[in-house]
């Protein structure tokens, strides 16, 4: 019997042998990441473990990125960055992209592929649940706690079962309305916010390969919410063309083999796709756009890990470009280097940053900002009974500030079409 893409990494990492679904093994880890939220407690555990001195296992695989409550005055959340700060010079970290200084990236999740973190055949672990966003990158990669975090500070390594494969094979092309967000929403909702616990979720077919790479990072991020251990998606030319650009390291490219054994498949058609919204409050409780037209708003969210790259901002511009929006509209890119690509890109010779300034939006500094709530202050929180469309990932009671909130999960194309008219709004509205 062969193995899958992820079955191949796993068995690389631990000492080459054959490994099948619910093998326990130890694991050789590439990337360590960690955080302002969950990077403290990752620190004190290794201290209290492995000593007040302990070093850590190797610099050059430690990335330290702080991103979630970081644009605060927060007394607590301030000493959360004083903590990594501290760690990441007394161990001379290379990799530490500290707040406040030009070495900043923004979110973890991209800033990991943007900085050459992310290589085809590695496998990457981090203290926050949406590292899975790696996978599409053709490598193993995995949210964990902070015990976890600190025994590979100290080790190396990590005791791992081997997870079981769900195959989701998308033949056909998408319809230019049509983004990564529908596609994961579209599954999520068919399996359930539990239907992937502890497996795999490999993504196929060639409308999945005709994505850029930013789209993949989409549909690998949210495997979470359906309960996934990672997500993956082969690595090809389109792969090797990011992963090269920013960095020269080595690295390996790993195929299913033919006769894989998947716990289950799922083929689509991708042309009879449509746009979906995730209703409150679950990323599971699935619908059409045109089904929620009488759903009004009060403010669109573009932002996150999910809906906070260069590309998503594309979409948007797309739509508000010589529009006005109805309602407060969010604009947050993740990192940066996005940050700098709205000056940079333009459509129709308008910078996108100027098409979202022109349209009334509200711009924020790159960051995870409102997608978990945060502290009071934290930029496009909500504070009272809003009802939100939103790029992010979550949509749970309070995940974006007041529990009272609705949250609606949607697609840029979606949450661009639906800040124009403050009500829930299919695209193809504004892109037929």
């Amino acid at each position: 019997m062969g193995m899958t893409i992820t079955e191949k990494i796993l068995s690389s990492h631990s000492g080459g042998k054959p490994v099948k679904p619910g093998d326990n093994i130890w694991v050789d880890v590439d990337v360590l990441m960690t955080h302002d939220v969950c990077g403290p407690g990752t620190i004190g555990i290794f201290k209290d473990q492995f000593g007040q001195d302990a070093r850590v296992w190797d610099r050059e695989k430690v990335v330290i990125i702080p991103d979630h409550f970081i644009f605060t005055s927060d007394q607590k959340a301030n000493r959360n960055i004083d903590i990594i700060r501290e760690f990441s010079a007394d161990q001379a970290l290379p990799y530490y992209y500290d707040v406040g200084t030009d070495n900043y990236k923004g979110v973890c999740h991209l800033a990991l592929a943007q900085e050459g973190h992310n290589r085809p055949g590695e496998i990457l672990f981090g203290t926050d649940s949406h590292t899975s966003t790696s996978g599409a990158f053709g490598m193993f990669s995995s949210g964990i706690g902070n015990t976890d975090a600190a025994f590979i500070l100290g080790t190396g390594k990590l005791w791992l079962k081997v997870p079981e494969a769900m195959r989701f094979e998308f033949n056909g092309t998408f319809p230019p309305y049509i983004m990564a967000k529908d596609i994961i929403l579209q599954v999520i909702g068919d399996i359930s916010c539990d239907g992937a616990t502890y497996r795999t979720m490999e993504w196929a077919g060639d409308a999945i390969m005709k994505f850029s790479m930013e789209e993949r990072m989409t549909l690998c991020n949210m495997a979470i919410e359906a309960g996934g251990k990672n997500a993956i998606i082969e690595a090809d030319a389109v792969t090797e063309e990011y992963v090269k650009k920013r960095t020269n390291k080595p690295y390996t490219i790993f195929k299913s083999d033919p006769d894989a054994n998947y716990f289950f498949k799922k083929t689509y058609n991708a042309n009879t796709m449509e746009p979906i919204v995730a209703k409150p409050h679950s990323p599971d409780n699935k619908a059409l756009v045109r089904e929620c037209a009488d759903v009004k708003l009060n403010r669109s969210y573009i932002g996150s890990c999910t809906g906070g790259k260069t590309t998503d901002f594309l979409a948007a511009a797309q739509l508000l470009k010589g529009k006005k929006v109805a309602i407060d509209t969010f604009i947050v890119p993740a990192t940066r280097e996005v940050e700098n690509d709205l000056h940079k890109v333009q459509i129709g010779g308008e910078s996108l940053i100027d098409i979202f300034k022109n349209a009334g939006a509200h711009l924020g500094e790159p960051s995870c900002a409102a997608c978990l709530g945060g502290p009071k202050d934290t930029f496009g929180r909500t504070h009272g009974t809003e009802t939100v469309v939103s790029t992010t990932n979550r949509n749970f009671p309070g995940r974006m500030g007041s529990k009272e909130s609705a949250v609606y999960l949607a697609s840029p194309y979606t949450a661009a079409a639906s800040a124009i008219t403050g009500k829930l709004t299919d695209p193809r509205e504004f892109l037929n």
